[in-house]
């Protein structure tokens, strides 16, 4: 005789893994999380356990190694191709193992209700092999590879953090029927006064501002460029606010001000008049909801 089917205990926790690539995955991670039930413990897995904002009590960060940066303890063994079925999975990684290792065995002793990627199409191909439920992030871009889509393909359900009228041709019905579509998620595009936001960055009401956004995905953007700008628009004030790659060879003007990473990015979107940022999908939606004249610059 068939034994029934077991429920889950209401209180079985739920497994998030985070992408340590820019801000926006932990953000949006922070949203969810304290959105969730609270008696419902959280172990999130991460390669950084730093870039988290306050979230509340019963969550557990455990660091794993980068799936996708070495270390110098790989042994090379590229004898063999990389199989259509993964997007990133190079042989001889010990990090990886260990990465896998840690969330396999949190599976096995955890017996959790479900896990979130975001985002790893291996990681959400791992949960499913383990048999754990995953949603999955879906993120804009050509991911129609086979990889991506067994990661979606598995997934319980999809999250996409935009609104649905920016999806994309190609995500199919199959895809729609279990996405949930979630624009502004884990961003508070709410923006202070101008005047008032001028006055906390001691910059004059009418002084024409062009701030230059640098989020924490790329690598930052290059020095030479920003002065470049900053000596073409000499009655403007140039600030600067995240990563800057500094160019040895670049001698930068007066009206040029690097502020570096702030607490109070809004305070700057608020005062500027132009607006140069990364596109990253949380400097995306903070410029745009802030409704500046703004100048994209894909990394």
């Amino acid at each position: 005789m068939t034994a029934p089917p077991r429920a889950l205990t209401p209180a079985a926790p739920i497994g998030y893994f985070v992408h340590h690539q820019g801000r926006g995955h932990a953000e949006r991670c922070a949203a969810i999380v304290n959105a969730l039930p609270a008696h419902r413990p959280v172990t999130i897995f991460c390669a950084r356990g730093d870039i988290f904002p306050r979230m509340r009590a019963g969550v557990d960060i455990v660091v794993i190694p980068s799936l996708f940066e070495p270390t110098g303890a790989e042994v090379v063994q590229d004898f063999t191709a990389q199989p259509d079925t993964l997007h990133c999975a190079p042989l001889g990684w010990p990090g990886i193992r260990q990465a896998m290792g840690t969330m396999a065995a949190w599976f096995m002793t955890a017996d959790p209700a479900l896990i979130i990627c975001d985002v790893s199409a291996e990681v959400a191909q791992l949960a499913r092999i383990c048999s754990v439920p995953h949603v999955k992030v879906l993120q804009h871009g050509q991911r129609s590879d086979p990889g991506h889509r067994a990661a979606y393909d598995g997934a319980a359900g999809l999250l996409v953090p935009s609104a649905a009228c920016l999806a994309q041709d190609d995500w199919d019905d199959g895809m729609r029927a279990k996405t949930c579509f979630a624009g502004g998620l884990g961003v508070d595009t709410a923006l202070p006064d101008r005047d008032a936001a001028r006055g906390r960055l001691n910059v004059a009401a009418d002084q024409d501002i062009v701030l230059v956004l640098s989020g924490g995905g790329g690598s930052g953007f290059p020095s030479a460029p920003i002065a470049v700008g900053a000596r073409a628009l000499p009655d403007s004030l140039w600030l600067t606010v995240g990563k800057i790659a500094r160019d040895w060879h670049a001698t930068e003007p007066a009206n040029l001000r690097h502020d570096g990473w702030v607490d109070n990015v809004a305070d700057y979107i608020a005062a500027a008049d132009c607006i140069v940022a990364s596109t990253g999908n949380t400097t995306c939606q903070h410029v745009l909801a802030a409704g500046k004249v703004w100048v994209a610059v894909p990394e």
